[in-house]
């Protein structure tokens, strides 16, 4: 019998896994498979600081080589894994050598979902359509970003958005368009989504919700790259990024036969449903105790927190995860850090001015608060998460009055 344990994805989860599992005491050799040719390195930064050149390349990685070094972690970089064999207990690479394990992490992370409308493959051939995952992505959009080209970015979520205020501090001229309603329609509510809307058209954004797109068109003397939405207007554009959501990798656990239902199935302590395998991050579906549902988080705080979980399973500790979900985003100088999911609020309690550029934003279901929206309030953005994570319930006029410090409403801890 092998005493390896392997792990498959180079990502955040990924790094934390490798190192953390040695610290929490397996002894044996530990692998790590990543199809990436680079260290591991911080995805963040590629839609924000890295865009604009104040992040660069070398200071992205998460882990030194000295850090796995020491951990003695072995990387396989470059390294795809090809199939799982879990009765051998064998995982197998494209070249076809054979790896045996002990124990098994799957942090295979996800890939950006492709357009599929007339055009799109073409356009993304010409390099005319890039969608943002990986630093060669990153980078080659930033050597796009030339001042006074005209970009179309397709989806108003946190990475469209981000992107959009990177490439207007670039000097482009940006139009995004959303096909919901609103921008962030999928992690805030109207009112935090009407302020960065406005945030975004101060600065030249222009904003088109509710509009779809239905093809692209590159073979036309109007523009590099022409795209005709589904109400039939036209926009001229030089170049398109498509930020339209993600897919979790999960081809390599299906093949396996582990339980996949948006993502890998893993219960609250990252075990699969075949034992001895484990998996963490944005690839599994994991049951949350406090919204009483499976949830399928894209995070770095969520891939952090379920690898450690990962890696005390894999060396026979128990320490579930029961982490309450929260998410970054930067634009221009609003810095929101959100906690929580608002998902199922009935009321939201305004504290602050959004003017100001000062805010938070608190969701209600009846009494308690599911979700807090803060917006350069780092102190009161730490009390929103002890606020969420233990229920406290405090009352909506307290919650409102900026005058009163949020910390005195709230027990002695």
């Amino acid at each position: 019998m092998t005493d390896q344990a392997l792990i498959i994805g180079g990502g955040h989860a990924g790094a934390e896994l490798a190192t953390s599992l040695r610290d929490q005491g397996w002894e044996g050799p530990i692998h790590l498979f990543s199809e990436e040719t680079r260290l591991p390195y911080h995805r963040p930064p590629l839609s924000k600081g890295f865009l604009t050149g104040a992040v660069e390349e070398e200071k992205l990685a998460i882990k030194s080589q000295a850090a796995f070094d020491k951990a003695q972690v072995t990387l396989h970089l470059g390294q795809r894994v090809e199939a799982i064999y879990p009765d051998q207990k064998i995982i197998q690479l494209q070249d076809g050598t054979p790896y045996p394990y002990k124990g098994l992490a799957l942090v295979t992370g996800a890939q950006p979902r492709h357009l599929d409308i007339p055009g799109a493959h073409q356009a993304f051939q010409k390099g005319l359509l890039h969608y943002l995952r990986s630093l060669s992505d990153a980078q080659a959009i930033r050597a796009a970003c030339l001042p006074g080209q005209r970009l179309v970015i397709i989806g108003g979520g946190y990475i469209g958005l981000e992107l959009a205020a990177s490439a207007t501090e670039l000097g482009l001229k940006v139009t995004v368009l959303e096909a919901q309603p609103r921008v962030l329609s999928r992690v805030a509510g109207p009112e935090l989504s009407a302020i960065f809307t406005k945030a975004h058209r101060e600065k030249g954004v222009e904003i088109q919700v509710s509009t779809a797109v239905a093809e692209f068109n590159t073979e036309t003397n109007q523009a590099p790259i022409v795209v005709t939405c589904q109400d039939g207007s036209l926009l001229w554009a030089d170049w398109v990024v498509a930020g339209v959501g993600v897919n979790p990798n999960t081809q390599l656990a299906e093949r396996a036969g582990l339980a996949v239902d948006n993502g890998i199935v893993v219960d609250e302590w990252a075990r699969t449903s075949v034992e001895g395998i484990v998996a963490a991050g944005d690839c599994t579906s994991h049951p949350n105790a406090f919204y009483g549902r499976r949830l399928r988080l894209e995070s770095v705080p969520n891939a952090l927190e379920q690898s450690r979980t990962a890696a005390a399973t894999l060396a026979g500790l128990n320490k579930p995860y029961h982490a309450i979900p929260w998410f970054w985003s930067d634009q221009y100088d609003l810095k929101l850090k959100s906690v929580g999911i608002c998902a199922g609020y009935d009321q939201v309690v305004l504290r602050g001015d959004p003017s100001q550029r000062s805010f938070s934003m608190f969701y209600l279901q009846g009494k308690k608060v599911i979700a807090v929206d803060t917006v350069n309030r780092v102190p009161e953005f730490a009390l929103a998460k002890r606020i969420v994570g233990e229920r406290i319930e405090i009352p909506e006029n307290v919650l409102r009055d900026d005058s009163v410090p949020l910390k005195e409403a709230l027990p002695v801890a």
